[in-house]
């Protein structure tokens, strides 16, 4: 079973001009320790070695548990995997049973037991060096996710600092997300509840780094929970897409989405000075149908710090919740037919 959704080619092929051309490889668990392994003997091969410090018979004993675990459907997960949360070496414990090769069932266990076991720090890393690599090379590979991915994923925001530091953040900022990645990945923040912090903390971040395109399809979706953001991260996001005011490249249409999005939320809570930046802005980057709604919501709003013009009814929830009152003593005619 897969996960799959239907990607636009041609909004595909127009993000790709803002993707880094020079971002090295991601880095995994094996990367990690095999580094860490040529530090204690520069003459070690890249191939998997028995890592200092464990015992001969435990380095065999978490090998067969990767064997299983390269072959697992259903049914119980080892208990010594179990333990490696508990453990000192977790890294290098794990590193033994070659995650690279595990099913993507035993992902999802693993991420199960880790998301619940590892503090968030350690959850970060395992989410980073292990679960993230998995699922791009699932997505790029098939061009769609496999179900048990696609829920190990879903259960990784259950940690949503963890999530937002090691698949998140480390996602945009390799510079190589596709459409599709952030698709799929995006539509876990759509379905998942993330609490207001970590949503404030994921804009604030997205919103200050380099731009790769896809950015503004997480950003979007952010926007579109209506949280009400602090005036750091709204200044943040105001300066983020003011860093388009010169650029020459045709901004994809995410980005005026992403942009309409913003400022249809959060229009009340700019300051002047900012608005009339953000026009100045949509009359260089143009978009023949979403610019003149940026322009309409900029126009129709008030400023930071003014307070609702008390003559203007700008909402009847009070009319809307206002109590019926009835009298059941008086009741209407009703018309008869004659016999």
């Amino acid at each position: 079973m897969v996960w799959q959704e239907e990607i636009d080619e041609n909004d595909e092929k127009l993000l790709e001009a803002f993707l880094s051309k020079d971002a090295g490889p991601q880095r995994t668990l094996a990367d990690l320790i095999i580094e860490k392994l040529k530090k204690t003997d520069a003459n070690v091969s890249s191939e998997l070695q028995p890592i200092p410090k464990l015992d001969q018979s435990l380095i065999d004993l978490y090998k067969g548990v990767g064997e299983y675990l390269s072959k697992y459907t259903a049914g119980k997960i080892p208990k010594a995997f179990k333990h490696i949360p508990s453990m000192q070496l977790w890294e290098d414990i794990l590193y033994l049973t070659e995650p690279q090769k595990w099913s993507p069932n035993a992902m999802y266990q693993a991420t199960r037991i880790f998301s619940s076991n590892l503090g968030a720090k350690k959850a970060e890393r395992f989410y980073r060096l292990v679960l993230l690599p998995r699922v791009r090379d699932d997505i790029r590979t098939n061009k769609r996710l496999h179900f048990s991915l696609y829920q190990a994923l879903k259960k990784s925001l259950y940690k949503p600092a963890a999530f937002n530091k090691g698949i998140l953040l480390p996602l945009c900022k390799s510079g190589t997300c596709t459409l599709r990645e952030a698709v799929i990945v995006g539509s876990i923040i759509q379905k998942v509840s993330i609490p207001m912090l970590h949503s404030c903390v994921a804009v604030l971040k997205l919103a200050e780094m380099e731009y790769c395109g896809t950015t503004s399809y997480f950003i979007k979706l952010l926007l579109d929970k209506k949280y009400a953001l602090p005036f750091r991260v709204l200044d943040a996001v105001v300066a983020h897409f003011m860093r388009f005011l010169e650029d020459t490249r045709i901004m994809p249409v995410i980005w005026h989405q992403s942009l309409l999005s913003f400022v249809q939320r959060y229009k009340n809570e700019l300051q002047k000075e900012d608005k009339d930046n953000l026009r100045r802005l949509v009359l260089r980057q143009k978009h023949k149908l979403v610019s003149p709604e940026i322009i309409r919501e900029l126009d129709n709003s008030r400023n930071r710090g003014e307070k609702d013009d008390p003559m203007s009814i700008t909402s009847p929830v009070s009319v809307i919740n206002k109590t019926i009152e009835e009298d059941r003593f008086d009741i209407p005619e009703v018309p008869m037919e004659e016999d």
